[in-house]
């Protein structure tokens, strides 16, 4: 009988996080219907409860303010960029394994949605200035997902620290770049362009310091 309330138990937990998850989706698309037709300073908590069919006091729940709507797919990015590190093969060069799952969790998460999305951050001031702490965070996670494949090195930790800290800053400009020129057809040949100048400007950097003993 006890197994049997621990069954049930289960299941109601499941159907409990299942209907959140949805509610926090519906939300979320409501939001950004909106924030796309209407923008997002003309756009207001109550519109959003109103289109989604959801209480104010729900709204909170689940989002602090309506700013962090838009930024939960960020956190998905991050996630998602973390288990494409998890996936490359363990004995291939780190440089590799940053290349192609950045690649990949970028080509996998753009979509018309998320290039509209990108494009009202960018035309909205509290949006743009909040935009910049998802570098932080990016950082952190490859680093973290990067580490979970070697080792406990001191040296080769301050390696994938410092790597991280150039790929996420790439990754930066590369955006910047992909709004700033037209947009090629080819995101992944963007992107491979993106890194193949990256370690490119790093082996030039290198040289010059091997050339020039006093800047060692």
């Amino acid at each position: 009988m006890d197994a049997t309330k621990d069954i049930d138990r289960e299941l109601k937990e499941g159907r409990r996080e299942r209907k959140r998850r949805q509610t926090r989706e519906r939300i979320e698309q409501a939001a950004m219907e909106l924030f796309l037709k209407r923008g997002f300073d003309r756009t207001t908590i109550e519109d959003i409860t109103e289109a989604a069919d959801v209480s104010k006091r729900s709204f909170f729940d689940y989002f602090p303010s309506k700013e962090e709507v838009v930024f939960a797919w960020q956190d998905l990015f991050a996630d998602g960029l973390a288990a494409a590190v998890a996936a490359r093969p363990i004995d291939e060069p780190i440089v590799k394994v940053v290349e192609e799952a950045l690649t990949s969790t970028i080509i996998a998460a753009l979509d018309r949605q998320s290039l509209a999305v990108a494009d009202l951050i960018r035309e909205t001031p509290v949006l743009c200035a909040r935009n910049q702490l998802k570098y932080s965070k990016l950082e952190q996670k490859l680093t973290e997902a990067l580490l979970a494949r070697n080792t406990d090195d001191d040296n080769e930790r301050l390696r994938i620290r410092l790597l991280s800290v150039v790929v996420i800053g790439v990754l930066r400009v590369g955006g910047e770049r992909w709004h700033e020129e037209p947009r090629p057809e080819s995101i992944e040949a963007f992107a491979r362009d993106i890194f193949s100048q990256l370690w490119r400007v790093l082996a030039d950097f290198g040289n010059d310091i091997q050339a020039d003993p006093k800047a060692r």
